[in-house]
């Protein structure tokens, strides 16, 4: 298979405090990946560092070949590589459709004007099928404000796959949103991926979600990989255990999350 992300002896400090170190990281097109550690131990640097929004102190990053260490967020978006953040970014005072026409005005030039109507028909259109296809047309028209964090959730990582990236980095996708809704929420967005066929690599604190979703994973501690492979492998390595997880998850248990 080949390779759609790579970064080789990644490294990132402030000051005397190591952030990454030595992150070799292949992922190939198509794989579903998750990222887990605990707090501080390096996976939202890794993820600000791929996704432009904080230079590396060393190393090289390559997207589809090509290298992309100092190029800004913005232009890596426009080469393919979208994200969504843990906290969703919205405009709360506008209707859940004013939001995904602005992405779509967005993602269609590199300097987006706003002067002209941006509600045209096909907008329109694109925005509504964009919004059925997560399952949340229904809010069309109301405000960002007055929804549930769950759909916001949504939303935003429908805005983020308008341009149609080949590739889409998720930072905690169900953190804020209900026990009630984290599993409805992850269906939806890994039906939207696979349809668009869409790699993905996100971050997770919950190890049900991970066990269940991904087909690969990266355990990160202390600014290291610990551990990479099938996710029956990563969660039933003792160190992950010990490092990360804080508790023995038996194989049972793994294959279980999977199968649920």
């Amino acid at each position: 298979m080949s390779a759609i992300l790579e970064t080789i002896d990644l490294q990132r400090t402030f000051g005397a405090v190591v952030a990454a170190r030595n992150i070799n990281v292949r992922i190939n097109k198509g794989e579903v990946v998750g990222v887990i550690g605990s707090n501080g131990a390096g996976k939202t640097t890794f993820i600000n560092m791929v996704t432009g929004y904080l230079p590396p102190s060393d190393g090289k990053i390559l997207f589809e070949g090509q290298p992309i260490v100092g190029r800004a967020s913005r232009e890596i978006t426009r080469m393919g590589m979208a994200r969504s953040f843990q906290v969703a970014q919205l405009f709360p005072q506008l209707t859940v459709l004013d939001n995904v026409l602005v992405a779509l005005v967005s993602a269609e030039s590199p300097r987006p004007s706003f002067m002209k109507a941006y509600d045209t028909p096909a907008r329109r259109k694109r925005a509504l099928e964009i919004l059925d296809e997560f399952g949340v047309a229904h809010l069309a028209h109301s405000l960002v404000s007055a929804i549930p964090q769950g759909a916001r959730k949504l939303i935003d990582i429908a805005m983020a796959l308008v341009s149609n990236p080949r590739m889409l980095l998720l930072d905690e996708p169900t953190s804020g949103v209900s026990v009630e809704e984290k599993f409805p929420l992850m269906d939806t967005v890994m039906a939207a991926v696979k349809h668009h066929g869409t790699t993905v690599l996100f971050v997770e604190h919950d190890m049900d979600i991970v066990a269940r979703y991904v087909s690969r994973i990266l355990a990160f501690y202390s600014g290291e990989i610990i551990a990479d492979g099938v996710p029956a492998a990563v969660l039933g390595n003792e160190k992950v255990q010990e490092l990360v997880i804080g508790h023995h998850i038996a194989p049972s248990e793994i294959l279980e999350g999977k199968k649920a």
